[in-house]
Parts: structure tokens; sequence; C-alpha cells
């Protein structure tokens, strides 16, 4: 066995391909879709504008715009055994529920089964819009509810929160929930992207890579960051406290939930956008100290920013879905909502000169030995 081959665990530091979707510098905290900065998009752009972007390459014209988000909205439909399979899963987490009928329509939908690029596209389109009807459509199930029909009149951001509270949003909160999906939407070869990747360098379809996109995603350690931090300002309870909680966690060399990141040493250029989305909503509902515990816990964290501990993107997000009411085990599919236009495209990059994804691993187990009957053992 080789003793010179260098390990790099969990690939760290490999570059396994080519992308042109979305560009990280994690040293100075930058980050852009097709060229396009995240700030830019974040202040004047919208999720649908941002899909097409990511799917297309380019911003869309009015007229490209308005039939991409058609085709959103007429795919806002589900097969009625997709109901039928929430209700018999209903007391499954999120996250399985969601993950199930995912692959349920697989076997429902017959175009879901065609490969090439037109294909993933079209299929792209379709579940970009049905999993958030799905996370609803649990939501009530789960509560003995009816499940609430699709607004074919709101945005993309708009109607989800319309089909999970079963009231129109603010148009504030509707935009910071748009906002909050723009964020998500792509970033480069994450875990769940890297996994789709993985799935479709075998030529199986999309809904196939989806399943695997949304089995990683539910791994507590990629997506269920903003969870984590929504039980650490419950923990923290009022403002004042937020320094002793800071202090004490360091001194047990525990980690700070929401802060510091895989690829960015400097702050997460995502966070700013959320930071100010939930300052104005904790006033809109009349919870303020959610946000003002959050900035005493970035307070206490400044002297360890030089260390590369600085905010990400979750440690707001979750705050924003506790506002609005939304339980924690649905902010981890909320993340999956954001993320489809993302996996859509790594799929389709993939799919573009495919090869089959293979790595090594060095074998470090025993040398060649005899077998040995059972008599002998």
């Amino acid at each position: 066995m080789s003793t010179d081959v260098k390990i790099n665990r969990g690939l760290k530091g490999i570059y396994f391909e080519r992308s042109g979707v979305s560009h990280i510098d994690g040293a100075k905290g930058e980050l852009s879709y097709r060229g396009y900065s995240i700030h830019d998009l974040a202040t004047r752009s919208t999720f649908e504008e941002v899909c097409y972007l990511l799917i297309f390459g380019d911003l869309p014209s009015a007229i490209e715009l308005a039939d991409f988000d058609a085709r959103l909205k007429t795919a806002r439909s589900l097969p009625p055994a997709i109901y039928d399979i929430i209700e018999s899963t209903k007391a499954g987490h999120p996250m399985d529920v969601l993950r199930t009928a995912v692959s349920a329509l697989a076997a429902l939908e017959p175009q879901s089964q065609n490969v090439g690029e037109d294909a993933f596209i079209e299929n792209g389109i379709r579940l970009t819009a049905q999993v958030p009807m799905i996370i609803a459509a649990h939501e009530h199930i789960r509560n003995g509810r009816a499940p609430v029909p699709a607004d074919p009149s709101l945005s993309h951001a708009a109607n989800w929160l319309y089909m999970l509270k079963g009231e129109l949003p603010s148009e504030d909160a509707a935009r910071l929930a748009d906002v909050d999906f723009i964020l998500h939407a792509e970033h480069g070869a994450n875990a769940s992207a890297f996994a789709a990747r993985v799935t479709v360098g075998t030529e199986a379809n999309l809904h196939g890579a989806m399943v695997t996109a949304l089995a990683t995603l539910a791994g507590p350690a990629h997506g269920g960051a903003a969870e984590d931090v929504m039980k650490m300002v419950q923990e923290i309870g009022t403002p004042d406290k937020a320094a002793a909680y800071v202090k004490a966690k360091r001194a047990a060399r525990e980690a700070v939930t929401g802060f510091g990141h895989r690829v960015y040493r400097a702050e997460d250029p995502r966070a700013r956008h959320m930071r100010e989305g939930v300052r104005k909503l904790g006033e809109e509902m009349g919870a303020p100290v959610w946000y003002e515990i959050l900035q005493g816990v970035v307070e206490a964290m400044k002297p360890y920013s030089r260390h590369g501990l600085n905010v990400n993107v979750d440690f707001y997000s979750g705050v924003i879905y506790q506002l609005h009411g939304i339980p924690m085990d649905l902010y981890v599919p909320i993340f999956a909502i954001g993320r489809m236009p993302g996996w859509v495209i790594q799929c389709i990059e993939q799919q573009r000169g495919n090869i089959l994804i293979r790595p090594l691993t060095l074998y470090n187990g025993p040398e060649l030995r005899d077998y040995v009957d059972m008599s002998d053992r």
C-alpha cells in the first residue's frame, strides 16, 4: 500500500469540475451568480428572475421573465396520490415526507423519466413549483387541516407563505421570503449539490438527483444551522444574557451556532441582507427582542472574527421563520425551496460532458492473508 498519497478528507480543497454558475471567494467574503454580485441580486432582483438567471445563464428580458413565471405558476399542481402519500407519512419529519413525495413524483409523472437538458429544465421548473406545495400541504395535513390551494396571482415567495399560513402575507414579509430564497439559491459544490452531481453522473434522471440532494441536505451538518440558531436564541432568552452565553461557550471550547463556514473566512456576504430583514420583521410582528439577542451574540463574537468565526447566512434565517410562527422542523425544507434552481443547474452542468464521479479511497486494512477454514477459527 502506498504511503506517499495525499489524502484530502472530505475532498477539502479539491477541484473536481469547472462551473459557470456561482463564484465564491471565501477570503474576501464574496459571492456571485453568473457574474452578478449577490448584493445586487438580493436588493434589486426577484427569486423568479434569479431562477431564470441560474438555469439559462443570463438575466431575462421582460417577455422571457413573464414566460418563465407563467411556466412556474402552471406547474403549481400535484397528483392526487401525493396527498395520499403525505397523509400516510404525516407523522414523519418534513424532510422525510418531502423526499418521499419527490421520489413518488418520479413514479407518478411519466415525463420525470426523461433525460437531456431540455427535460432537466422542464422537470426542474416543475419541481421548483411543487416542492413548496408538498411542504405546505404536509404542514396542514399533519395538523388536521385541508391544504391551501396555490394562488396563481402571487409570486413564488408570496404564494409559499400563503399556502403555508392560509393568509396573504404583507408586502414586506413576502419580499423578505423572496430575498431568503435568492440568498440560498446556489452555492457551488456544497454537499447536496455534489451529491446530486454524483447521481447525475450515473445518467440517472433529475428526480433521482433531487431525492439524493434532499437526503443530503437533511443532515444536520449541512442544512440544520438555522434550526440550531433558533434553539440558541431561545436558550439565551434575553439580550443581556448573550455575552455570558458566548463567554461560556468559548470557555468550554464549544462552537457558537451561526458563526464560521466551510468556505468563508470573512463574513458570509449573504448575512447582511437577512440582518435588516430580521430587524424589520421583528418590529412588524411585535417581537424585536429576537433581533436584539442576535445582535448581542454578534457583538460578543467580534473578538473571534480574526479566526474566521464570522456570522453566516443561517444565523438570521431561523429567527425569520420563528417570527412567522413556522415550526422548527420546517426550517430545512424551506432551505430546499430556495436551493431548487441551484440543484437544477448543477445537474444540468454535470450532464454536459457527463462523467461518472468515482474517487478513490486509500486502503489501510490488513495485508493479504490466507483464508482460514471455519473448523480452524
